[in-house]
């Protein structure tokens, strides 16, 4: 009987152990790789040794205690110490092992002090990528301007003007400066038509209204939509969804609306997160026959869906335009490399089957750590052209 006992509680176990060998073995990488590079292999002696070893498995211990701390329990200041911690051993991870192969170089040719030489120069680049990665994750984004053709749009609608703007992000750092001045880049554009595709912030609207209060300053002669994305459902969806209606946005929950300019008329359509059906809220899903429900269907359409892998419904039922964000481009590089294992695209845009494109956004802000590199944030200027 107590076999029987103790093996009906083991995978209740062994799945809590599996996880936790793996999350350890993550962190002895990201840590341990770096920590070899710029403290053991370049042999600095007893003591520079024993005060970079304190400090790596510190920072080791620190980062998933701050990361349960600040994005499970919603304390900012742990989710700062655990974003920048994050941030920080990622690129001192990544240009260890490209040193990795260059003192391999070294020491074939025979260079003297080949280990030195290798964590001076990663330790240098990393120190250099983080204070240009920061100040790029700080500033208002630039415009990045696409011409799009949609063979089925009318010439009345030729060169209708479409702002994309998605994972914004408000957290915990205080970005209501910023985001004021991301609302006036907008409005420069004179927009026909402003989108955001979702991860508008983590954490509720009343701990993030400040940020997003310039929302409701947005000018756009054809409205302001707007969808959910997977951040919404770790916080409070249907919060956000009502206060973005109370800033004046249209959430386009599996709904559309028509914009239209004399006879020439655009079906601007939006769909939940791929994530939304785990979310526990009724109703919520990525349901597209819903949100064309009703639709001409000779009307060209433009769909709001956050994931850009949601691009397999819009090939499916016809869409002409899928806007997308999610990837952040991969945000800190190499990252983007492990990004497509997972998305269909990590940036631009990209034609799919039948007549359906996909243009995917770097992201106008910027998760967890504040750091872009090689991956800027954008604004995105879409100009629909027809084919005339």
């Amino acid at each position: 009987m107590a076999v029987d006992s103790a093996a009906r509680r083991r995978p209740g176990f062994v799945r809590p152990a599996a996880i936790g060998l793996v999350l350890v073995a993550v962190l002895g990488l990201l840590f341990g790789v770096p920590w070899w590079t710029l403290v053991l292999a370049p042999g600095w002696g007893s003591g520079v040794t024993a005060a970079g070893t304190v400090l790596f498995l510190g920072a080791a211990l620190t980062l998933p205690a701050a990361l349960v701390a600040g994005h499970r329990n919603g304390r900012d200041g742990a989710s700062l110490v655990s974003d920048v911690l994050l941030g920080v051993v990622w690129v001192l991870f990544s240009w260890s092992v490209i040193g990795a192969g260059a003192r391999v170089v070294l020491e074939a040719l025979d260079v003297a002090d080949a280990a030195r030489i290798t964590a001076l120069g990663v330790g240098g680049v990393s120190a250099v990528l983080l204070a240009w990665g920061y100040h790029e994750a700080m500033r208002v984004p630039r415009v990045r301007r696409v011409d799009v053709t949609l063979p089925r749009l009318g010439s009345g609608l030729d060169g209708t003007r479409v702002v994309l703007l998605t994972d914004t992000h408000y957290g915990p750092t205080d970005r209501a400066a910023w985001s004021a001045k991301v609302t006036e880049a907008v409005n420069a554009l004179d927009p026909h038509l402003v989108c955001h595709t979702g991860d508008i912030a983590d954490g509720t609207p009343a701990r993030r209204r400040a940020q997003a209060a310039p929302l409701a300053d947005i000018e756009a002669e054809f409205g302001r939509v707007y969808v959910t994305g997977n951040h919404e459902y770790y916080g409070d969806a249907l919060g956000w969804v009502a206060h973005l209606q109370e800033l004046g946005w249209q959430p386009l929950h599996n709904l559309h609306t028509v914009v239209e300019r004399g006879d020439d008329k655009l079906v601007v359509a939006g769909i939940d997160d791929h994530t939304a059906h785990h979310s526990g809220h009724p109703g919520h899903r990525a349901d597209l026959d819903a949100a064309l429900a009703g639709a001409d269907p000779d009307l060209p359409v433009l769909l709001l869906a956050h994931q850009p892998k949601q691009v397999a419904l819009a090939e499916a039922a016809g869409v002409d335009l899928q806007i997308s964000g999610h990837t952040h481009g991969g945000q800190i590089w190499p990252f983007h490399h492990l990004v497509r294992f997972d998305q269909p695209a990590v940036q631009g845009l990209s034609r799919r089957a039948g007549r359906t494109q996909l243009y995917t956004s770097r992201g106008t802000g910027f998760w967890g750590p504040p750091f872009r590199i090689f991956a800027p944030s954008e604004i995105t200027l879409l100009t629909l052209r027809s084919p005339a």
